[in-house]
């Protein structure tokens, strides 16, 4: 566990959002927890319309579908600065932007990158799923597929990008791409598991607080976006 004393993260939870407004949230709220002197930070969580992004590693031939395809479909596609490959987020998905100083969690970026996984496992073990890791594979892993992704960027040891976790996601949309370049594994959701619907609100008040028990911090639920 991250040991923070009087940290207080603020987190916040957005319906349906475009990425690009996402995008540029976070990299203002970046700017401000990066010149802060204080242990605060931010954690989003949205959902977001259909978008296909391209990390940092990512390669091209990794989307099926000709860009024009993708347009006609109402899918965006974005190249970030995040690490990883490529992946999908869209409606029925949980994704989390956690924006933290690491130097105020006393984290590197492969320790914040475990504590992340353990949030998710946490939260997965509450509605009964059992989870693993996979050493080579960043993320959280049914067998051989993946329920839950994870790509990061870190500036001036502030974080951006985050995670996304399948709850109710399309899952057709990942024959669209080699979802992270892995092409011998699959993709999941807890909705295919479980078999019913999961309300996405109630996924992201319980990741808030797991969140805030594994990195060892308070959380504030902040409605100033919602």
């Amino acid at each position: 566990m991250a040991l923070v004393s009087d940290n207080l993260v603020d987190w916040m939870y957005l319906d349906q959002v475009d990425y690009s407004e996402c995008l540029s949230l976070q990299r203002e709220l970046q700017e401000r927890v990066s010149l802060n002197n204080q242990s605060k930070g931010f954690l989003l969580l949205v959902q977001h319309n259909p978008v296909i992004t391209i990390g940092r590693f990512g390669k091209a031939n990794n989307i099926l579908i000709p860009e024009d395809e993708m347009r006609r479909r109402g899918i965006e596609t974005w190249k970030i600065e995040r690490g990883g490959d490529v992946t999908y987020h869209g409606p029925g998905q949980l994704v989390g932007y956690p924006i933290i100083n690491l130097k105020h969690f006393m984290l590197g970026v492969k320790s914040y990158v475990q504590l992340l996984e353990e949030a998710l496992i946490n939260v997965l073990n509450k509605f009964g799923i059992e989870v693993g890791r996979i050493k080579e594979h960043p993320g959280v892993w049914v067998g051989k597929e993946k329920v839950a992704a994870i790509g990061v960027y870190v500036k001036d040891s502030t974080t951006m990008h985050g995670f996304a976790l399948n709850v109710n996601t399309d899952l057709d949309y990942f024959s669209l791409i080699v979802p992270c370049g892995i092409s011998n594994m699959g993709v999941t959701s807890m909705k295919q598991i479980l078999g019913e619907d999961i309300p996405l609100r109630q996924v992201a008040a319980i990741f808030a607080r797991e969140f805030g028990a594994v990195f060892g911090t308070n959380m504030r639920r902040h409605k100033f976006l919602e």
